[in-house]
């Protein structure tokens, strides 16, 4: 034995009651040690037995409890009880009080901290509660720690019961909620002593349950406590509140305090002000306190990620995240709930597959939110199989994963399948959430199912509780639209229940447009730009429909409208992804490397096209220009460039995936269905609204859309 273990077990028999910090050696040569010299059952044993407990070890303090003469004492209790709600094996916690009180060993202050907080994850209000009239009737609810684990206790009932009541709109607040709420305040009002935990845990209750003027004010009062100062357990805790009310100015007082104090290089510190800076829009300064972070832990970078994401710097978040591999850090199961978002929107599918790769050899597919933010990118990138095969696989389905599975169907034209899967949730017990309805009526809206989208629309408030959005009218409004119903769209959106935006005037414009309906659409011009007189998008619009009624004057007037008030179309581009890189191409372009091939290909695919029987549509060309300029405009529009440098880039049968920031024309449309044909392969591609799936000649929208 080292003198320096010898030394510590000396100052532990010493001063027993003193807190000695010790490692599970020392602690077994402690143990050797009493049992050499003073035998099995001597009373130091339960010294060593309280610092098993203190070091997690559950066999031996199991194998040293039951060793000790019958009926331990209380302290042998409390430590076996503590080690046994440590390792989460809380019903084995209260039989343990329940054999001590049967053999009537009385409870101490010691074994109470410990059923608090197995009481709290087990969930169990009644019994919490009649932990606290014991600890009342025994005189111990002024014990410092029993008073703290109180505290906590019902801060955590409270927040549970907010998650639990989170769907029911109509109880403002619960009755349990507020008793909870108003115990935590009780009991720290009561307390004799408090220390840094007392206040600390107040804090962090009131904050997780959003009562952040309530923390606030504490933090207020902690500071102007002669004996106690915020630690940095207190800044963390109070920081998200801040990033909630997106107020950045105290943040940054928070900030300073933390720097005048030396807690900046604190990773619990930085880690929240990292996250603070990016839900206030600050993500330069986000980056600068991550960068001067002297250790980042994984809760650091998964921070520095999500604001990144947030911010819509998906490009960055990836950056962050193959970073944090490069260095070792071990992505937990958010750094992928982070990071698969930003793969989604810059629909970067071959590194979703590597991600989901990645998921899998870290054994992390069984986790339900990760594998919801897989089915939301395997559908916005294009493969609506593979997510739903994820979706298949998920073991607890919640509203989060139907939602996405649903939008998914829904924005692919599997609008059948989406109203299906609906269906299936409700059957399922799951209730629908703002999101979800949004999901079901766009499927309704791009099939035409009319009958079926009014039935959820005006089930919405009257069964489940939740009032109409602006985005739930502006799918109403398209689906009678899409439909051809469009003074029933007008008139709907007229007598909405909210105030009619710019958008949800657009999804009727362009119906407009759809069934040439010139009259209708002066009115709906009107109104939208009534409310934004800047909406570009509503004189684009509004000139193609002139435009595609010859009336060209018109037409001009508006185009010379926009010049003098500074707005510029935005021009039609395609996006495709070969080999990693990224090709863009705008309508007419010529500067792509390629693009001598691309315009043979394009000629050698006309010639095949009009073989079988297509025509050009230069009806969808909406200038005033001869024939041939029209075909010629028509044929270099950017999805048919991208589409011909896809089939001249890639191996025979594989799917070709475009991205547009606009509309499919009708004629590009008709002549992508003639290619995949010809080609024999299947092409996805995505513009500002759906996915169509072109493949053997025909569109997975049934030319609706």
């Amino acid at each position: 034995m080292s003198c320096s273990t010898e030394h510590i077990i000396t100052n532990i028999l010493r001063n027993p009651k003193r807190t000695v910090s010790v490692s599970t050696r020392q602690a077994k040569q402690l143990h050797a040690h009493i049992v050499k010299t003073k035998g099995t059952f001597h009373d130091d044993n339960i010294l060593v037995l309280s610092l098993y407990s203190n070091l997690n070890l559950l066999h031996h303090s199991l194998h040293l409890f039951n060793s000790l003469p019958s009926p331990p004492p209380p302290l042998a209790w409390s430590s076996l009880i503590k080690c046994y709600t440590s390792h989460s094996l809380l019903h084995l916690s209260f039989s343990s009080f329940k054999s001590m009180r049967s053999l009537s060993v009385p409870a101490n202050q010691h074994v109470f901290p410990s059923l608090l907080k197995a009481s709290t994850l087990l969930k169990h209000h009644k019994l919490a509660h009649s932990l606290h009239a014991s600890v009342v009737r025994l005189g111990l609810d002024s014990d410092l720690y029993i008073s703290n684990a109180l505290i906590n206790m019902y801060a955590k009932f409270c927040n549970f019961s907010v998650a639990a009541n989170a769907g029911n709109v109509f109880d403002v607040i619960p009755h349990r909620e507020k008793f909870e709420i108003d115990s935590v305040g009780k009991i720290f009002d009561m307390m004799p002593v408090r220390d840094v935990v007392s206040w600390n845990t107040v804090i962090a209750g009131y904050a997780q349950n959003g009562m952040y003027v309530e923390a606030l004010n504490m933090v207020r009062k902690m500071g102007n406590n002669g004996n106690l100062k915020p630690d940095s357990f207190t800044l963390s805790s109070i920081l998200p509140v801040f990033a909630e009310y997106v107020d950045v100015y105290r943040g940054k007082e928070i900030h300073g305090y933390a720097l005048r104090h030396g807690f900046d290089g604190d990773v619990f510190i930085g880690s929240s002000l990292v996250d603070m800076y990016a839900k206030c829009n600050r993500l330069e300064h986000s980056i600068e306190v991550f960068r001067l972070l002297p250790r980042k832990d994984a809760i650091s970078w998964n921070s520095i990620i999500a604001g990144c994401v947030q911010n819509g710097e998906f490009d960055r978040g990836l950056g962050f995240f193959r970073r944090m591999l490069k260095e070792n850090v071990r992505p937990m199961h958010v750094s992928f709930s982070s990071v698969i978002p930003a793969c989604a929107h810059l629909t970067a599918m071959s590194l979703g597959k590597q991600l989901h790769g990645c998921i899998t050899r870290l054994g992390f597919d069984d986790n339900e939110f990760i594998a919801s933010s897989l089915v939301d990118m395997y559908a916005k990138c294009g493969n609506i199989k593979m997510a739903r095969y994820v979706f298949d696989r998920i073991g607890k389905r919640d509203t989060v994963s139907w939602t996405a599975i649903i939008m998914g169907c829904a924005m692919h034209g599997h609008a059948l399948d989406a109203v299906s899967l609906f269906e299936n949730m409700l059957e399922d017990g799951i209730r629908p959430c703002y999101v979800a309805f949004m999901a079901v009526l766009t499927a309704c809206s791009h099939a035409g199912l009319v009958d079926e989208g009014w039935r959820y629309f005006n089930t919405m408030e009257r069964e489940f509780g939740i009032a109409p959005g602006l985005e739930h009218y502006a799918a109403v409004a398209d689906l009678l639209g899409r439909a051809g119903r469009l003074e029933e769209a007008y008139d709907f959106i007229s007598n909405m229940g909210v105030q009619a935006t710019g958008s949800v005037w657009s999804t009727l414009l362009a119906a407009c447009r759809a069934h040439k309906s010139v009259e209708l659409a002066e009115k709906v011009v009107d109104k939208l730009l009534l409310i934004d007189p800047e909406n570009m998008g509503a004189y684009v619009l509004m000139s193609n429909i002139y435009s595609a009624a010859r009336r060209w004057k018109d037409a001009a007037r508006l185009r010379i409208h926009m010049r003098k008030k500074g707005l510029k179309k935005i021009p039609a581009c395609s996006w495709i992804e070969v080999g990693k890189e990224v090709h863009t191409f705008m309508a007419g372009d010529k500067s792509h490397p390629y693009y001598d091939k691309i315009n043979e290909a394009l000629n050698v695919l006309l010639e095949q096209m009009e073989k079988e029987g297509y025509v050009l549509d230069t009806n969808e060309v909406l200038h005033d220009v001869d024939e041939d300029h029209k075909r010629d405009m028509l044929h270099n529009h950017s999805e048919r460039l991208a589409i011909a440098f896809g089939i001249i880039s890639t191996t025979a049968g594989t799917t070709i995936r475009i991205i547009k920031n606009i509309r499919v024309c009708a004629d590009c449309h008709t002549a992508i269905k003639f290619i995949s044909k010809i080609v024999g392969r299947e092409i996805v591609v995505r513009d500002n609204s759906r996915f169509h799936h072109f493949k053997n000649g025909s569109c997975s929208c049934g030319d609706y859309w």
